[in-house]
């Protein structure tokens, strides 16, 4: 689609700006985002969906997409689950 240009854009602008940029790998797939490990915490001390939203800034709705990717990622099904995870 002609995205390359854009993606090596955003990388060097981010790169100026002292922002890691990670490298897509297949590792990479099952590695949290810092938006997802900060949501995944925040959802594991007990926060709501709103409450978390509130913080960051972000709707609900986002919020429960970030939790989806990040049960996938961490292979578990539940808010519970999140105690026990040990990349957070």
């Amino acid at each position: 689609m002609g995205l390359g240009g854009f993606a090596e854009r955003a990388r060097r602008e981010l790169h100026a700006l002292g922002t890691p940029v990670r490298t897509r790998t297949p590792e990479a797939r099952t590695d949290l985002t810092a938006q997802e490990a900060q949501i995944a915490r925040m959802a594991r001390d007990g926060l709501s969906n709103p409450e978390i939203g509130a913080q960051l800034f972000l709707s609900p709705r986002t919020v429960e997409w970030h939790l989806r990717k990040v049960f996938g990622k961490l292979g578990i099904t539940s808010r519970r689950q999140l105690r026990s995870a040990p990349t957070l």
